[in-house]
């Protein structure tokens, strides 16, 4: 091991630089497609230094890009995955054509909507999705049926579903409305459907779910299909002990892509259906 305070894996470093996530950019590495110095490397157990010389498919990647992170309001009929076996449209295919290439930190299912983090650094995104880390979700939730403080118990000590157990949720009944029932719930685990799967063990069948926090990060007034990026000072203010990397959209050394508008200003784009693949998370070198 070297003692280069530069030194890293070189899959996080081609994460970093915007090729891809680090998991497709190990399957480039092993399948022939990367080399360091000129020569080509068949193994991901590598650590490279600044001073690398690294390219993929023959070209050099780019420096690594300062760490970057955006509020994007998710559409209910959109997936949150790269690609789709089924062919449904993702949410890469309706981002505005100008951002860079950017990974979604967790995921909403195809019936949800509100608030998602997305981010251009791949290390970040890992760290922010760890159960350890501790941040809370909350949600606005709809559901037929009907509840009470008493029914709603189970969901707030915790329950088992098909042999799963669910961490307790705090549940506030905000009101009754007709056949619907309307709460505000929060967790901190984000499993498959969680908030779906509890409440029907309690007999209510939830007809929607809205995002409206992520840790810090609240949804606001972001209508639904925009996105805003966070502007650096808050960002490192709100998650600077998570960060991944010292450098930030405002401060000098960024990468041209990066430096695209006002330093440290929040741009809000409204965008509809866009051109198929842009805003992809990878890019095809």
């Amino acid at each position: 091991m070297t003692d280069d305070p530069t030194s890293e894996r070189i899959a996080k470093r081609l994460s970093r630089a915007g090729v891809a996530s680090r998991r497709e950019a190990e399957a480039m590495i092993l399948a022939g497609r990367v080399a360091v110095n000129g020569k080509a490397i068949a193994s991901p157990a590598l650590n490279v230094t600044a001073s690398d010389r690294i390219a993929v498919d023959g070209k050099a990647i780019a420096e690594p890009e300062a760490t970057r992170l955006w509020r994007y309001h998710k559409p209910v009929g959109l997936v949150t995955t790269a690609r789709d076996e089924k062919g449904r449209t993702t949410i890469f295919d309706r981002l505005p054509e100008d951002l860079p290439r950017v990974m979604s930190i967790g995921r909403l299912d195809l019936n949800s909507e509100g608030l998602l983090l997305l981010t251009n650094d791949g290390a970040l995104k890992r760290r922010l999705e760890l159960p350890s880390t501790g941040w809370a979700r909350k949600y606005r939730v709809r559901a037929n049926g009907s509840a009470t403080e008493e029914s709603l118990e189970p969901i707030r000590k915790g329950v088992t579903v098909d042999g799963e157990r669910f961490q307790p949720m705090s549940v506030t009944l905000d009101r009754q409305q007709g056949a619907n029932v309307w709460l505000t719930i929060g967790l901190r685990e984000g499993r498959n459907r969680e908030v779906r799967r509890a409440l029907a063990t309690v007999g209510l069948t939830v007809n929607r779910l809205i995002r409206i926090s992520y840790g810090p990060f609240q949804l606001g007034d972001l209508a639904s299909g925009q996105v805003e990026e966070i502007r650096p000072k808050i960002l490192r203010d709100q998650i600077g002990a998570l960060l991944t990397s010292d450098r930030t959209e405002s401060e000098p050394g960024r990468s041209p892509r990066a430096a695209k508008g006002a330093p440290g200003k929040a741009r809000r784009v409204s965008r509809g259906p866009g051109p198929q693949g842009k805003g992809r998370p990878a890019r095809k070198l």
